[in-house]
């Protein structure tokens, strides 16, 4: 019997972000049996691709063909693939090869992956006229499955994804050694942020908390990782204030890991779908200070694993910051991280190895 062929159609792997980190986490931990194929509009060389490749999931990079021919490309080359099934992680890429593949002699299963709960109006009108085309919709937490993104589905599923955990325990049992690397001081409270640079991820507010707690609170440190087209503007707030408890580290390899060697993960964003830093923060045992947002609620109970805070107020986020960093409280938030519940991607891997199993007996 041939194996189950299966193309993971993605917008994306030059910035990576959290669908790309939960595919790739995915395709790694995915029992063996099933030929992977991932295509991506555009891409670039990162630690995701190599570690897919190194994986033996196959590449297919659109980034060569000019933007205007990519959609055109993308329709031949999934055709050429025939895959048993198709996964589709963006909205217009999988608004444009759902009607399409129906037309196709070898007719894929039709699976949608659905991460953000919102999109640009058109995207959403698009791709909600086509979702009806789906065999599975799938998203990745209860508060997309309950968003704009996913109306009209005909078969919802949710499931919420992961990370590695064992991973997690390995780096966090290293967070002495990780923390010198970045000349974190013993005596510092360690506070991580891991988040490209863009308006959603609200870093400039998180530089005005760093700033209300610069003459409050000696011990905290800041280390903010990632890169994106507002990186510049917080480099120079951060001088502009004199913040030499804020670092900007650009971007950081296995960002995983310095999020494992953290007291404490913040997250200040204006929205999310299921933020993956949260999950790679529970799985190490760190707690989380975040806005109320998205899927953030469904993954941290304030009090218990973290504390969560109503956007738009630099100083209750401080003053929740304070809270966090007393020592009796954060010890029982670090418990609750430790014992939050199941984030493993190989749970994940397992369901989605048997949903694509069904593919050798059926077709829509």
């Amino acid at each position: 019997m041939s194996r189950v062929h299966v193309c993971e159609v993605i917008k994306s792997l030059a910035i990576i972000g959290g669908a790309e980190v939960l595919l790739a986490e995915r395709l790694c931990a995915a029992p063996l049996g099933k030929r992977y194929t991932v295509v991506c509009m555009q891409s670039a060389p990162t630690a995701v691709v190599e570690r897919l490749r190194a994986e033996g999931v196959t590449i297919v990079d659109l980034t060569s063909c000019p933007r205007l021919l990519r959609p055109a490309r993308l329709l031949r080359v999934v055709r050429r693939l025939r895959p048993d099934v198709l996964n589709i992680h963006s909205p217009l890429p999988a608004s444009l090869l759902r009607p399409v593949s129906r037309l196709w002699r070898h007719r894929p299963m039709l699976v949608s992956t659905v991460h953000s709960v919102r999109f640009r109006l058109p995207t959403l009108l698009l791709d909600r006229a086509t979702g009806w085309l789906d065999s599975r919709t799938v998203a990745v937490s209860p508060q997309v499955a309950r968003s704009v993104t996913t109306w009209g589905a005909r078969h919802l599923s949710t499931h919420v994804h992961g990370v590695d955990v064992a991973r997690q325990h390995r780096w966090a049992a290293q967070a002495a050694v990780i923390r010198k690397e970045w000349d974190v001081p013993e005596n510092a409270f360690l506070i991580v942020h891991v988040g490209n640079f863009r308006e959603v991820k609200n870093q400039g507010f998180l530089i005005d908390v760093a700033a209300e707690l610069a003459t409050s609170e000696a011990r905290a440190v800041f280390l903010l990782a990632g890169s994106g087209p507002l990186f510049d503007q917080a480099a120079r707030r951060v001088a502009d204030l004199r913040l030499e408890h804020v670092r900007l580290l650009g971007h950081v390899p296995h960002a995983a890991r310095l999020i494992a060697s953290a007291d404490l993960l913040v997250l200040c964003s204006t929205y999310e779908g299921l933020p993956v830093v949260i999950m790679e923060a529970l799985a190490a045992g760190v707690p989380v200070v975040s806005t109320r947002v998205g899927g953030v609620p469904d993954l941290i109970e304030s009090g218990r694993n973290g504390l969560l805070v109503p956007p738009g107020d630099p100083k209750e986020f401080a003053r929740a910051i304070l809270r966090a960093m007393r020592p009796e409280l954060h010890a029982r938030l670090r418990e609750g991280a430790r014992s939050a519940g199941s984030v493993d991607i190989a749970e994940t891997a397992k369901w989605f190895d048997q949903l694509y199993e069904s593919s050798r007996h059926r077709r829509t």
